[in-house]
């Protein structure tokens, strides 16, 4: 009996021992099989964060509402939506000629000005490389323009995928609650009431964020349309249309909405030039040192440095909808990681997350 006891610890151990490499194994490529299709799913994620930032924006103007006039969910957020409508349409029916007007100018100006621009570099001893470079990307403007069909097809796709996005936000927005706790769920219940601090944390820094950024918009545009008219600049309300949206996607956003402005002030002289180009900058600096902290004042803010990297890494990984949501996607993980990291992890008493109460 004494000779038999060892060996059945042996076996026993051998079983044990198999039984947790099998579970270890299973487990790994459960792992690996999830990471791959949520790798394959990228571009859902950024979908459905479109669709969360929608309702966010609803949920800005339905919440008062509720608030005030006492009206459910559902009414209120189909209050809201009219609202944005009655919104665009008042800008569209107030502007909406002149701004197609401008627009239409803008396409039949943009080419001779482009042409003029090239023609004055043609001028210049040191401009041959960049001539050089201009003429490469036009061989290249015929494949180019041989995949219309497919850029069309691409554009159609984009306009029923922002169309599913605004559809999914209105319904997030009338039951913001019940996906919340859908989410939280399929989490242990000790730590629910801490995830749901969070969550309620990443919506009130999204909603500041998202107001701050319409202010700056706004701001931004005005001021370089008003800028554009006194220099004499072509089409200034649709230039300062699009530096105004421009301003949602940072750096890349603001750097592209200059070229076309430039373009047309090069055409109408040297003088015309540098003044346009003063005219960006100086706004550039108004709106990174006076406009954003003023209007960022007790709302959501973040790190420019962060940012910065946000838009980049987020481009790498995501494509043009990682930059279009680079800034909220990396307001939300820096909320997320100062409360669950910073905070509970560290317990770093002065870390204090963006969209989280002060104490």
């Amino acid at each position: 009996m004494t000779s038999e006891t060892p060996s059945r610890g042996r076996s026993a151990r051998r079983t044990l021992s198999t039984g947790t490499l099998v579970r270890g194994a299973v487990a790994l490529v459960v792992t690996y099989g999830l990471a791959q299709i949520a790798a394959k799913l990228t571009n859902l994620w950024i979908l459905v964060f479109g669709s969360i930032v929608v309702a966010v924006v609803l949920r800005s103007i339905a919440d008062p509402l509720i608030k005030r006039l006492k009206l459910p969910n559902g009414l209120a957020v189909g209050l809201a939506v009219l609202i944005v409508l009655s919104i665009v349409s008042g800008i569209g029916f107030l502007f909406g000629r002149q701004i197609f007007n401008q627009m239409e100018d803008l396409s039949t100006t943009l080419p001779r000005a482009w042409a003029t621009v090239q023609a004055r570099l043609a001028a210049s001893p040191f401009a041959g490389v960049v001539l050089d470079q201009l003429k490469g990307l036009g061989a290249e403007a015929g494949p180019a323009l041989a995949r219309a069909p497919g850029v069309a097809l691409a554009m159609a796709s984009g306009f029923a995928t922002l169309l599913l996005v605004l559809v999914a936000g209105v319904f997030l927005a009338i039951h913001p609650q019940s996906s919340r706790e859908g989410v939280l769920a399929m989490v242990p219940m000790a730590r629910r009431a801490r995830l749901r601090a969070v969550l309620n944390a990443c919506g009130a820094a999204l909603n500041g964020w998202l107001r701050a950024q319409l202010v700056s918009m706004t701001l931004v545009g005005g001021l370089v349309g008003l800028g554009l008219w006194a220099i004499g600049v072509p089409a200034p309300v649709a230039l300062g249309l699009i530096t105004g949206i421009a301003q949602f996607v940072p750096i890349v956003g603001p750097i592209a909405s200059a070229a076309p402005a430039l373009i047309l002030a090069a055409m109408q002289g040297g003088q015309t030039f540098w003044l346009t180009l003063a005219l960006y900058a100086g706004v550039s600096q108004l709106e990174a040192n006076v406009i954003t902290p003023m209007v960022q004042k007790n709302l959501a803010s973040l790190p420019v440095v962060l940012g910065i990297f946000a838009v980049v890494g987020l481009g790498i990984v995501f494509g043009p909808l990682g930059v279009l949501f680079a800034t909220p996607l990396c307001l939300v993980a820096y909320t997320v990681i100062t409360m669950l990291y910073r905070q509970d992890v560290l317990h770093d008493e002065d870390a204090h997350a963006p969209g989280q109460a002060k104490p």
